[in-house]
C-alpha cells in the first residue's frame, strides 16, 4: 500500500479490526549485530575516523657488509593515512488530527460487534513503525550506502556501506559476472583476504535468500570444511562453518543483494550517532503547533564505523534466480 501523505485523518487512516501483518522487512541482523540504534560510538563532527592506515615496505633479507653498517644509512619513515565516513539525517514525520485520534471507536471494513480496531492508540503505533522505518534505512545504508560528503547546507551527508567499502581499491572483493556460488569462489575470496591482512576476528557472512540456500549445499555435499549445524527443519541449515583462516556464521539477511555475499569482521563495525545538544541522538519532538493536530518529528544523525577495507571481503555478480 502506498503511504498516506501529508496530514493523517479520519479518513485517510481508517480504522480497521483484525491482526497487523506487513510482508516487508523488519528485521536488521546487520545493525543490530553492530550494536543497534542504542548502541555504538558517538561523535560531535559529523566526518569521523574510520582507521588510520600505515604500510610497511616489502620484506627482503638486509645486505650490509661490516664496511658499510660504518656509515649509518639514509633515515626513512612509515607514513599514515586517515579514512573516514560521515553521519546520515535521519527525519520522519506524522501529523495526527484530533479527530482522528479520537475516534477510535469508528472502523472500516468488516467488523463483528465487540471488536476493537487495531492500533488503538494511533499515534504511538505510527511512532513505531517510523523508528522500524528508520531502522531498516539504516541496515540498508550499512550495506548498500554509497558515500557523499556534504560540501554545503543543500548537499547530502550519505553513510559508506560495506559493499562500496569492500569493492574500492583498497578493499577485497571478486566479480563473479554472473558465475553460480561454488566453493572456489569463496576460498579464493578467504584466500585474497588473508592475503590484504584481514585480522579475522568476529567474521560474519551476510546474504540473500538464494545464495543462503547456495552456501547450504555447497557445504552440505562437499564438506570442504568443517561445519556446525542447528536443527534440522526442512533442510540443513549452516549457522557456522570453519574455514582454513576463520571460524564465520551466516547469516540471512533480506538487504543484501541476492547477487552478493557480505564477509564482515563484526568486531571493527559499529554504529555511529552524532547528538543534538540537549536532545539526544535519536529523539522524537513535537513540531509547531498550527491547528488541532499533533505534529510529531523523529530525528537521528547516524553513520558507519566500519574500520579499514582489508578487514572484510565481498563477492558480487553472482547468479540467482532472476
Amino acid at each position: 500500500m502506498a503511504q498516506v501523505q501529508g496530514i493523517g485523518n479520519t479518513w485517510n487512516l481508517p480504522n480497521y479490526a483484525g491482526e497487523l501483518f506487513t510482508a516487508d522487512p523488519t528485521q536488521t541482523p546487520f545493525l543490530s549485530m553492530a550494536g543497534g540504534l542504542t548502541g555504538g560510538k558517538q561523535t560531535d563532527n559529523y566526518e569521523f575516523p574510520t582507521a588510520v592506515i600505515y604500510d610497511f615496505p616489502e620484506a627482503q633479507q638486509p645486505e650490509i657488509s661490516e664496511q658499510a653498517s660504518v656509515t649509518a644509512p639514509e633515515a626513512t619513515h612509515i607514513a599514515r593515512e586517515q579514512e573516514k565516513n560521515v553521519v546520515q539525517i535521519h527525519q520522519e514525520v506524522i501529523d495526527l488530527t484530533y479527530a482522528k485520534q479520537s475516534n477510535t471507536g469508528r472502523m472500516s471494513g468488516i467488523h463483528t460487534a465487540g471488536q476493537q480496531a487495531n492500533p488503538m492508540d494511533e499515534k504511538s503505533w505510527q511512532i513505531s513503525q517510523k523508528l522500524i522505518k528508520i531502522a531498516r534505512d539504516v541496515e540498508y545504508s550499512f550495506i548498500r550506502g554509497k558515500y557523499q560528503s556534504a560540501t554545503k547546507a543543500d548537499v547530502a551527508n550519505r553513510t559508506r556501506g560495506m559493499l562500496e567499502l569492500c569493492t574500492s581499491d583498497s578493499g577485497t572483493s571478486i566479480e563473479a559476472a554472473g558465475a553460480a556460488l561454488s566453493k572456489s569462489l569463496l576460498d579464493q575470496v578467504y584466500r585474497e583476504m588473508a592475503g590484504n591482512g584481514a585480522y579475522f576476528g568476529r567474521m560474519v557472512m551476510f546474504c540473500g535468500a538464494y545464495q543462503k540456500q547456495a552456501i547450504t549445499n555447497l557445504y552440505a555435499e562437499q564438506f570442504k570444511a568443517n561445519m556446525q549445524t542447528t536443527q534440522n527443519v526442512g533442510g540443513m541449515n549452516i549457522t557456522e562453518i570453519e574455514t582454513d583462516f576463520f571460524k564465520m556464521g551466516i547469516v540471512w539477511d533480506r538487504f543484501m543483494p541476492e547477487d552478493s555475499l557480505l564477509i564482515a569482521d563484526m568486531a571493527h563495525v559499529a554504529p555511529v550517532f552524532q547528538a543534538v545538544p540537549g536532545k539526544g541522538v535519536l529523539f522524537q519532538e513535537n513540531l509547531a503547533k498550527i491547528g488541532a493536530s499533533d505534529r510529531i518529528q523523529i530525528y537521528g544523525q547516524i553513520g558507519l564505523a566500519h574500520g579499514p577495507a582489508f578487514l572484510h571481503g565481498a563477492v558480487t555478480g553472482l547468479k540467482t534466480d532472476r
